[in-house]
């Protein structure tokens, strides 16, 4: 379950971490509120993944799904370019997510 915590405090990163800029400097009032309740949500699942889950590894995953999720919002909404080079690196952190997954044991 804490794994389950983890990419949960990850989607909510990817949701706070996407909403920002349309938040315009907290000056628009539903893209705050939705930021809001992202950060709070991620930041409770975290809480509860580092129960069990080493932080040093818990905050890699976690920093790495909102680094991925949110590059990926990025290309798909905000029009981002999606170079090679960028698509390499994606994959290259995802690959590292899940050695990290694989590297640790849970207590």
């Amino acid at each position: 379950m804490p794994w389950t915590y983890l990419i949960i405090a990850g989607l909510f990163e990817i949701g706070f971490a996407s909403t920002l800029k349309l938040t315009e400097g907290f000056t628009k009032l539903w893209p705050t509120a939705i930021f809001t309740v992202c950060i709070i949500l991620s930041f409770l699942f975290l809480n509860k993944a580092v129960k069990d889950i080493p932080i040093g590894t818990a905050y890699a995953v976690w920093t790495g799904i909102g680094a991925v999720g949110t590059v990926i919002v990025g290309i798909l909404i905000y029009k981002e370019p999606a170079t090679a080079l960028r698509l390499f690196f994606i994959t290259t952190l995802i690959g590292s997510i899940i050695g990290l997954k694989l590297a640790t044991t849970t207590t």
